[in-house]
């Protein structure tokens, strides 16, 4: 009681103060619907699909990776989407801990297509301080936009430096 006392006598409240009352909720709307309206980039998209592939190997979710990957993927001596799926999952199950980690990417964006360079350390083994394997690849990929997400349906990888 003592306290609603103390608030009505402070006086009525500044006439800006009552317009932000009544305006910030239809400005905070405002943004909120024109944030949610503007297009995504498409090389975000890609950055994001990559680490989520990324994310699936280290966690050694090889149905998830292979999400990413077209039906007519062509790889490395005519590997397809299958026997990408069967190389990973071959190599998931010969290492316990697996770790990747990525260089720079270089990103040449072609409307919805894409090519994406980079260096890829691979690492795996027993869960210890120091992996037992590592190995670097450089990566070349092709990508395309498949029913709204990007999906490489190319790659190309070389033992690295």
């Amino acid at each position: 009681m003592e306290k609603a006392k103390r608030l009505h006598s402070i006086g009525p409240a500044p006439s800006s103060y009552r317009f932000l009352q009544r305006c910030l909720p239809g400005l905070v709307s405002a943004l909120l619907v024109l944030t949610g309206c503007s297009a995504p980039d498409p090389e975000q998209e890609l950055r994001a699909q990559l680490q989520a592939m990324q994310r699936a190997v280290e966690a050694q979710r090889p149905g998830d990776f292979i999400e990413a990957v077209s039906d007519d993927f062509a790889g490395n001596d005519g590997a397809d989407r299958a026997a990408l799926h069967q190389l990973l999952r071959l190599h998931l199950l010969g290492r316990g801990n697996v770790g990747v980690s990525t260089g720079p990417l270089q990103i040449q964006m072609q409307g919805d297509a894409a090519s994406v360079r980079f260096t890829a350390l691979v690492s795996g083994g027993s869960g210890r301080v120091m992996p037992d394997s590592a190995r670097a690849y450089n990566i070349t990929s092709g990508w395309r936009k498949d029913d709204g997400k990007w999906r490489v349906y190319y790659a190309e990888w070389k033992p690295g430096p």
